[in-house]
């Protein structure tokens, strides 16, 4: 919706979600895993399965949606999809009455609706008992509906001639299912965000960084991560402003640009920076840092100073970083009650600039987001001497050779059902690197 209104009020044209194209470019783009904050496929784990997926129609993704869930993952559903998607596996049935309900996902029960349909097929169930039977198996306090039920289930795929070793294990392959099946409506309601997303994406790469940092605290990035994808997809970020920031992040440059918003410097909040943003818009630009304290007197120091340090002061007043911060502590004494303009030491000394790995510090601390300076780069040269690739050189690099790789760790998981593997992910300033750490490395 952020993204929406975004593109509206700077792009000049409504996106409407029911009549997105479906275009081949955006599939190539989530096959990339390219799906940085994109809705449900943004994981790691989701970025790990979509070279392998490849998903290149509406329904692929539906499939993605549901399939990198826990229940499946549990369930082992995963990778004989996988290898059935891609040719490695032959498409098998228990019993061909199993083909109606499980073929449109090659044999592999996903959804509620498939367990409903095999209990049709095999067995001669009503809709209303097929649902019945789902609450039951699902339930861990119908024991005697699910004896019932179970009596029924198999009386009716006796009738159809599944009996002994083969109804038992379509039974109990329906029980264990019923405990993680997700239902396909839902899968199409997420997958349907899921390219709308995607389209924006690739389409606004600016509208939708700045719609994703306006919804934060959300998704598995975080801002400075979200930031840094997008510059690497041409978009221009920059740091907050005094006189052209507005509470939340927006866009400069007729919608190729992100300026962060004053809500994202640290402290102030959504609430006073909305009270700076309403003030400057009724009553005109600030004219200096003592102007701001004078007509916003909740601004304390400690925001002052934290604007300073994000260089909000920077564009609108001509201070550098720490000239800011020297005229933020002397300007904080004056308030509405006082004269104004007989602050003491607000004119800062002649003062070094800060050095660039300076400013991304500051920048780090002030908003958690670096637009031009991640880590990395102000070590890249030391890192290459010593053999160490990039992200982006990992791309064009021959497979089995050993190689060494640096950067910040963004996440570090190790799921009860991977067994003592750990996987992280390590990001440098071109990119993303997943790592799986197996059990004793």
């Amino acid at each position: 919706h952020y993204a929406v209104d975004l593109i509206a009020e700077h792009r000049g044209y409504e996106v409407d979600l029911a009549t997105i194209p479906q275009e081949d470019e955006v599939y190539e783009m989530i096959c990339r895993a390219d799906t940085v904050g994109v809705f449900q496929i943004e994981s790691r784990a989701q970025m790990a399965t979509l070279p392998r997926l490849r998903p290149r129609t509406f329904y692929d993704l539906v499939v993605e949606v549901a399939l990198i869930r826990p229940g499946p993952i549990q369930g082992g559903s995963v990778h004989p999809f996988i290898r059935r998607r891609n040719g490695l596996e032959p498409v098998t049935y228990l019993h061909p009455l199993l083909e109606n309900a499980l073929a449109k996902t090659l044999g592999v029960p996903l959804f509620q609706e498939q367990l409903m349909q095999m209990a049709i097929d095999v067995a001669g169930f009503t809709p209303a008992e097929s649902d019945e039977l789902r609450q039951a198996m699902g339930s861990k306090r119908s024991a005697a509906r699910m004896e019932r039920l179970k009596e029924r289930l198999y009386a009716g795929m006796a009738e159809r001639g599944i009996t002994g070793e083969i109804a038992d294990e379509i039974f109990h392959k329906m029980k264990a299912f019923a405990n993680y099946g997700f239902p396909e409506s839902h899968s199409v309601s997420f997958a349907y965000l899921v390219y709308a997303s995607s389209w924006i994406k690739y389409h606004e790469p600016a509208a939708f960084c700045a719609a994703l940092i306006n919804a934060q605290p959300m998704g598995f990035w975080s801002p400075h991560t979200l930031v840094q994808d997008a510059r690497r997809h041409g978009v221009t970020v920059r740091t907050p402003d005094l006189a052209a920031s507005r509470a939340g992040a927006t866009l400069e440059d007729g919608g190729d640009a992100v300026r962060l918003g004053l809500a994202s410097v640290r402290g102030l909040g959504a609430d006073l920076a909305e009270r700076i943003e309403t003030e400057r818009g009724e009553h005109g630009p600030y004219r200096a840092p003592e102007d701001l304290v004078r007509r916003v007197p909740e601004v304390t120091q400690a925001h002052l100073e934290a604007l300073a340090t994000a260089g909000a002061f920077g564009e609108c007043f001509g201070l550098d970083r720490r000239e800011a911060l020297w005229t933020a502590g002397a300007v904080a004494q004056s308030r509405p009650g006082r004269l104004p303009g007989i602050v003491t030491g607000d004119e800062a000394p002649r003062l070094p600039g800060m050095e660039p790995i300076e400013e991304s510090v500051a920048d780090l601390w002030a908003t958690g987001v670096s637009p031009d300076g991640h880590p990395t780069k102000f070590v890249r040269d030391e890192l290459r001497r010593r053999g160490v690739l990039t992200a982006a050189d990992l791309e064009s690099h021959e497979p089995t050779r050993r190689v060494t790789v640096a950067g910040v760790v963004t996440h570090r998981q190790r799921p009860m059902t991977a067994q003592g593997t750990t996987f992280l992910s390590i990001e440098d300033e071109t990119g993303l690197i997943n790592v799986v750490v197996s059990k004793g490395c």
